[in-house]
């Protein structure tokens, strides 16, 4: 989404509600029956508020939509913004809920904290989860970091990543909107992909930046085998406005092309919710 974690907390400070798509589903549960070649997840941090309030009802209402994976957020990293609720379950016992309601979870965004302070900690409450995805969510710089800021947190990510590797674990590295800026000639991006380990870094790719210019499925093809997954948005230069996936400029049959040669293994929807089910609709309609 184009307001990111960081400006949303400076703006609004806590959670942002999800009704419209915990009614009853427009296609009823006709979408669980369409044969997909790809698993489609979604992000929790649109739906945190209703996921709080019912973990276990939320989840099942998402896969009775089509969602086959859901990514979630670390309770721990995230327990200031609403998720500490979540933060008295073990991993073992969220796992077992997860699974039970038809969803797997793959993929967790940590924060920089997390991966700093509690490391050993959030390796093995990901293990509990069953999780082979670790991303960092964001470096939280302030905004007059310099590039050899941003060289300097991408060190300190590569060294964290060295030790989630040996417990079986992929690291990865999402983008929001800030990291598609210039910093004098250098845009951020290219200095972080010139500064990770492509082995121990592998990238999650917001496309949602689509709006500010920037296509996924040319970053694919430049950095080729260096994603593993990528979060699912669609915006409409006409309308000037945030869009369900297939109903904006994204174009999706290059997108998903250009993602074999990215290296992109899983997907996850991150709109607005009322925005969540017609993607899902159109996503598991394609080839």
């Amino acid at each position: 989404m184009k307001t990111s974690r960081r400006d949303f907390l400076v703006k609004t400070g806590l959670a942002l509600g999800a009704t419209s798509f915990l009614g009853p589903s427009v296609y009823g549960n006709d979408l669980n029956n369409i044969q997909s070649p790809r698993s489609y997840g979604f992000q929790i941090w649109p739906i945190r508020k209703a996921l709080v309030e019912d973990f276990a009802g939320t989840l099942k209402k998402m896969a009775d939509i089509g969602y086959k994976e859901v990514e979630m957020c670390s309770p721990l990293g995230y327990s200031m913004i609403g998720l500490k609720p979540l933060n008295d379950m073990t991993g073992k016992n969220m796992r077992t809920i997860i699974e039970d309601q038809g969803l797997v979870c793959r993929s967790c965004h940590y924060t920089k904290g997390e991966l700093k302070d509690n490391l050993e900690d959030r390796i093995e409450w990901s293990v509990q989860m069953g999780i082979t995805q670790i991303i960092l969510s964001t470096f939280w710089l302030p905004g007059d970091a310099t590039i050899d800021d941003y060289r300097k947190a991408a060190d300190e990510l590569n060294v964290a990543a060295e030790k989630i590797k040996q417990a079986g674990i992929q690291t990865g590295f999402h983008n929001h909107h800030f990291e598609f800026k210039k910093i004098g000639d250098v845009l951020i991006y290219d200095a972080l992909m010139d500064q990770f380990d492509p082995d121990l870094v592998k990238m999650q790719f917001q496309v949602a930046v689509v709006d500010i210019g920037y296509k996924a499925a040319d970053y694919f093809r430049k950095y080729p085998g260096r994603f593993i997954s990528a979060h699912l948005a669609d915006w409409s230069k006409e309308k000037d406005a945030n869009v369900s996936v297939g109903e904006g400029d994204v174009d999706w049959e290059d997108f998903f092309e250009a993602a074999k040669a990215g290296g992109v293994e899983n997907y996850f929807v991150e709109m607005d919710p009322e925005m969540m089910e017609k993607s899902i609709g159109f996503l598991l309609k394609q080839s």
